[in-house]
């Protein structure tokens, strides 16, 4: 087992682990992730594509790839990414998320592979790792990231996506979406944990990551859908960076 700091904070595994039995309900807890996975399935698959310059046009783009989604939860990104071609694990601390992730995908009749741990315990490499909407619930966000730059071979590409810390993501991302529209239980988020850009490209840098992209996650409320924006990164946020091709 690694010595690495662990990144598991079990008030957040425990939080989320009474509503992991609703992970495939799209009205339930998780409603906001089923609203924007549209949105961030679509990033993802672009900058998959361009970087390992796949045709994004056929149905498995990513055959042959080998992709991590870290706190992969009930498996909402895992499974398109297994119908997009790619060889998928799915990790998480929750057991009970993974318990409904693995069955869930046989379900679907979908081959992915589940861990119930946390990064730093995991020692095989891919070509792909997703840590999507989890930096902001870990320990110690810093080794996180070294724990997932150790994760993707040299060439790969690491996605991040989370909430910038400004106020108005403190009104849209807790205010309003815990407190007013409800969207996810109360105390789901924790603003002191939400990470500025800035910080999470110094965090990539120090893990040899060499950050490439940053796009914003906008919310529209008049279609009720979410949508990429290039300037507008005050509330959700991607960060992709590469690693060196040694």
């Amino acid at each position: 087992m690694s010595t690495q700091s662990s990144s598991v904070n079990q008030q957040e595994i425990g939080h989320f682990a009474k509503d992991a039995p609703n992970w495939w309900d799209e009205n339930g807890p998780f409603k906001p992730l089923h609203r924007l996975n549209p949105a961030r399935i679509g990033y993802i698959k672009e900058k998959i594509c361009t970087h390992f310059e796949r045709d994004a046009q056929s149905f498995t783009p990513f055959k042959k790839l080998s992709i991590l989604d870290v706190g992969c939860g009930g498996g909402l990104v895992c499974e398109p990414m297994a119908r997009l071609g790619a060889d998928v694990t799915g990790a998480d601390a929750d057991a009970v998320a993974i318990e409904v992730a693995k069955a869930h995908a046989q379900e679907s009749g979908l081959d992915i592979t589940y861990e119930n741990k946390p990064a730093e315990e995991l020692n095989k490499k891919f070509d792909v790792v997703l840590a999507l909407e989890i930096i902001e619930h870990v320990d110690h966000p810093e080794d996180f990231v070294q724990s997932c730059a150790k994760l993707v071979k040299p060439g790969g590409l690491v996605i991040f996506s989370t909430l910038n810390r400004t106020p108005k993501s403190f009104a849209l991302g807790i205010v309003a979406a815990e407190y007013i529209l409800r969207w996810v239980p109360q105390g789901t988020h924790s603003w002191k944990k939400f990470i500025k850009p800035s910080e999470l490209s110094r965090m990539a840098r120090a893990a040899d990551l060499s950050p490439a992209d940053i796009k914003g996650l906008m919310f529209n409320p008049i279609t009720g859908d979410f949508q990429m924006s290039d300037s507008d990164i005050d509330v959700n946020y991607f960060l992709s960076a590469t690693k060196k091709d040694t």
